[in-house]
This record gives structure tokens, sequence and C-alpha cells, in this order.
């Protein structure tokens, strides 16, 4: 792969937020959402994937000791991907916070018609915080078809959807079969093992 760092247009002594908004700034230029009815929609898919795929390889980098000039680990929902909006980024703390109900209702002030991919990503994230494992697969497809080449919202769908067809074969009750023990240690692991993945405390 090409130097992360290159693609980005930073050095390797940035410090993170240098790097956070760089990566913002491409993520505002190349998001497939501006270029949907474009003949240049292709072409900024894949400079989105590689800006994506740079930023996470970055990530990885310095949290396996590369170097770093700021500590921008807040733990939790990581509040450096996707968040070039600040009312998400606020989103994603309360969310790390354990602030669930102040989410969900800053979550619903957001008017119907401008609730994007990451709106719909949140929301499920909240849903699976509250334990309502189906209504969030719903909202993750959304997510993904709104944003397919999202490494997180791609990511945490595989994740639940994994999860629901290791324990049991997913969370749909079926007809008059009411719910078992069985089926809530299940959705439990499976909150466990969601929320480990995408760093959730």
């Amino acid at each position: 792969m090409t130097d992360p760092y290159k693609v980005l247009g930073v050095s390797p002594d940035a410090s993170d937020d240098e790097i956070k908004k760089a990566y913002r700034a491409l993520a505002r230029k190349y998001h497939p959402d501006k270029y949907r009815d474009s003949d240049l929609a292709d072409l900024a898919s894949d400079k989105m994937k590689e800006v994506n795929a740079a930023y996470e390889e970055i990530q990885n980098i310095r949290k396996n000791g590369g170097s770093s000039k700021s500590s921008g680990n807040q733990g939790g929902y990581n509040t450096n991907t996707n968040s070039a909006n600040p009312r998400y980024a606020e989103i994603r703390r309360l969310l790390n916070d354990g602030n669930i109900a102040a989410a969900e209702a800053k979550l619903f002030e957001v008017h119907e018609g401008d609730r994007v991919a990451e709106w719909n990503f949140l929301y499920a994230c909240v849903l699976i915080k509250k334990g309502q494992y189906v209504d969030a697969q719903r909202y993750l497809d959304i997510a993904c078809s709104m944003d397919p080449y999202n490494r997180e919202y791609r990511s945490a769908k595989d994740q639940l959807r994994r999860q629901a067809n290791g324990y049991g074969g997913g969370y749909e009750t079926t007809g008059g079969r009411g719910c078992s023990c069985c089926d809530i240690c299940a959705g439990l692991m499976c909150m466990d093992c969601l929320c480990s993945c995408m760093g959730c405390r």
C-alpha cells in the first residue's frame, strides 16, 4: 500500500489532531454522496476507500507504538472516525460515557431529511446498547447502503450478524416460541462481543 501519511498529505511526525483534520477534509472532499449522480462517482469512491484505509493504518500504527504527539484515544466509540459533523462527534462522546438517553435524544433532533449514513450507524449503536439487535441490524444495513465503503459501519454490521448466527441463529423470535434464557444469554453475549469489537466500555 502507498505510504498512508502521503495519502492523507501529512508528515509522519504530525500530531493526532493534524491527522484527524487531514482525514476529515479528505472525507468531505471525496465522500460518495457528493458524487452520487456524477461521472466521477467511481473515482471518488476509490479515493475514499484509499483515504479510509490510510487513516485506519495510521491509527493501527500509532495504537501499536508508533509516534504520536497527543493522546487522541478517548476510549469507547471512536470519535475520530466519520465524525466530520460536530453533532455526531458529541453523540459518540455521549455513547462513550454511557449516556444512551441523551445520545438518542440528540439523534432525534436531526431532521428526518438530514439523517445520513452516520446517523443510522449511531442510532444502531443506541439500539445495541438497549438490546434491540434486530432493529440495530436494520439501521446498520441502511448505514452500509448509504456509505458502502465505510469500514466502521461494515465491521459493526458483520460483527452483529456473526454474533446472531453464532448464538442460536439470530434474535428474531419465531411465532409463539417466546424468549428463553438461552435467547437472553445470547443477546447479552452478542452485545458484549460487539461492544468489545467497537471499543465500547
